[in-house]
């Protein structure tokens, strides 16, 4: 299993190369991925593996927000399937918490049904659409949202059932 960890702008490269092999077309830039991980507002991880990296995650989620947004979440191919994407996904979902966030958002390719299954298992709801938000396919995006407060109290042990683990 990939460990993860906090993102730093030593990790740029390997996340562009993934970067670039998952969104090709719609892949951002070196300098607008340096400035997302530079950004006080911003928190990225990296899921590693025997010292590379196979996946990175960001949330923007700025201090005292009531809302926060998953701002990208990719892996490499060979890491796709392996439970990397759910581990970044709810750990980043777990900081929205700890940072009192409320309401955390994303948006999805209309195309990417994995995705899409993942999130809505996770608790995300449907909540909108973006036409041709992807203009480069004329894919739609569709827009999530998901409750932090809800995601928490059902990942919370019951006392009792942990009593009947013992």
């Amino acid at each position: 299993m990939s460990t993860l960890r906090s993102a730093t702008a030593a990790d740029l490269d390997a996340i562009m190369a993934i970067e670039r092999a998952s969104f090709a077309s719609d892949a951002w830039s070196d300098a607008v991925m340096a400035a997302e991980l530079a950004s006080p507002h911003n928190h990225y991880l990296v899921a590693e593996r025997a010292g590379r990296i196979e996946g990175y995650a960001g949330l923007r989620a700025p201090a005292g927000a009531n809302d926060g947004d998953i701002q990208t979440i990719a892996l490499a191919a060979s890491a796709r399937g392996r439970g990397t994407g759910r581990a970044i996904l709810e750990a980043l979902i777990e900081l929205a918490s700890v940072r009192g966030v409320r309401n955390v958002f994303l948006d999805v390719r209309d195309d990417n049904t994995v995705a899409q299954r993942l999130y809505a298992s996770e608790g995300f709801r449907e909540i909108g659409r973006r036409a041709n938000y992807y203009p480069s396919d004329g894919v739609d995006a569709i827009v999530m949202q998901l409750d932090v407060r809800a995601w928490s109290a059902a990942r919370a042990v019951d006392p009792a059932d942990a009593g009947a683990c013992t």
